[in-house]
């Protein structure tokens, strides 16, 4: 028998880690949404404390990133992954157990490691140490898969929450981690499949590439990417938390803003085929540069269009976002090179994963003060983040 073509191998380290990401994301990022509400009810705490002890975990991600990511470096995504599948396991146990509120926060904040150990960032930091030179693809395809996590994730926590209740639901998803996502992380390749080619020699008059660049300049442009990347998941978070409630603000009313809000989500999978279509030969920062700016016109064409411009705005912002959440592992990569990709991968995401923790309280700030007009803010924000793209590939190498 003639051994597997690399791509087929490929493919299923894509579709293996694919399916674990849709079950992270589930049971993680999309768990309060439905939960919170009789989470509280039972402890007998306010709402908000629910999302406040959510806003812990996310906190406690973006400290734990950095570390994960430089274990992948040095040990593989195999050993770390498998890890956090134990991690989220343990987590979510802990919270259908808890009792009162210092349990139930303690219990996210376990999940929060989990978060910051297991979900996109290692994920694409697996694949970099795997496939140092074709992870572009690969990247494409996880996020695929794992855009559909909520469409998944919401209807299976809703059916064990009805069935079940709050805390049986929390008890399947501990299961799954250990009984679907610790085996097939432990099915990951334990070496990298690719060896990243030696640089060639330069012709006279050529720029060092930007993997050779001069220290303070790589610095530079770091900081670059850590504040597109905390804009962008600012905007993202906020728009998920408020969106319905903006749309219903404009004259839209609550089914046909709910339907409007719901759009985002084809969107994102329809950025993500873009992408690895027609954008998967340009650089990252093309990409990136589009869907930058893809949310600031959809607010200009849903404040000149009105309530019903509401579905040019989700298309827009929707298909904008699922580029970024590629770009998130695709522009490092193309930037600095796959050497030491899961240490930086954690560095420059730690801002981002803190201005999602206070996205939804400082937008739903600005909505009490300006109500749909804070919109103009999260526009205004994505058009710095296209300047910022902008400068960063002016001054790249060539």
């Amino acid at each position: 028998m003639l051994p597997a073509r690399p791509v087929s191998a490929q493919a299923r380290v894509v579709a293996l880690l694919g399916s674990t990401q849709t079950l992270a994301w589930a049971s993680s990022y999309y768990l309060p949404a439905l939960l919170a509400a009789p989470m509280a009810a039972e402890l007998g705490l306010p709402v908000h404390q629910v999302f406040t002890a959510f806003t812990l975990a996310l906190v406690v991600s973006a400290l734990v990133g950095p570390a994960a990511g430089r274990a992948i470096d040095l040990h593989g995504g195999r050993v770390v992954l498998r890890i956090t599948s134990g991690l989220f396991a343990a987590g979510l146990a802990a919270l259908g157990l808890a009792q009162n509120g210092w349990q139930m926060a303690a219990a996210w904040a376990l999940i929060g490691v989990g978060m910051g150990s297991g979900l996109y960032d290692a994920a694409f930091a697996a694949l970099v140490r795997l496939y140092p030179v074709s992870a572009r693809n690969a990247i494409t395809g996880i996020t695929l898969i794992a855009g559909f996590a909520s469409t998944v994730g919401w209807p299976l926590t809703a059916w064990w929450t009805e069935t079940l209740g709050w805390r049986g639901a929390c008890g399947v998803w501990a299961a799954l981690h250990l009984l679907v996502g610790l085996p097939l992380h432990g099915r990951l390749p334990r070496q990298p499949v690719e060896t990243a080619p030696a640089p060639a020699p330069l012709p006279a008059g050529h720029a060092a590439p930007a993997t050779a660049a001069a220290p303070a300049a790589r610095t530079g442009w770091a900081v670059v990417l850590s504040v597109v990347f905390a804009i962008t998941w600012f905007t993202s978070t906020a728009m998920a938390a408020h969106l319905p409630g903006l749309l219903a603000g404009l004259g839209l009313g609550s089914a046909a803003a709910l339907g409007v809000a719901m759009l985002v989500g084809p969107a994102q999978v329809a950025g993500r085929l873009l992408e690895f279509g027609l954008l998967r030969r340009a650089h990252p920062l093309l990409s990136a540069r589009l869907a930058a700016v893809a949310h600031p016109i959809g607010v200009g064409l849903l404040m000149l269009a009105g309530p019903w411009g509401g579905w040019l705005f989700a298309g827009l912002h929707g298909m904008g976002n699922g580029i970024l959440t590629i770009a998130k592992g695709t522009l490092p990569l193309a930037v600095f090179g796959a050497a030491g990709y899961g240490a930086r991968q954690g560095w420059l995401m730690a801002p981002a994963r803190l201005s999602q923790a206070v996205a939804p309280m400082l937008f739903g700030l600005a909505m009490a003060r300006w109500g749909s007009q804070a919109l103009w803010l999260t526009a205004a924000l994505g058009l710095l983040a296209f300047v910022l793209l902008q400068a960063l590939a002016r001054r790249l190498p060539p």
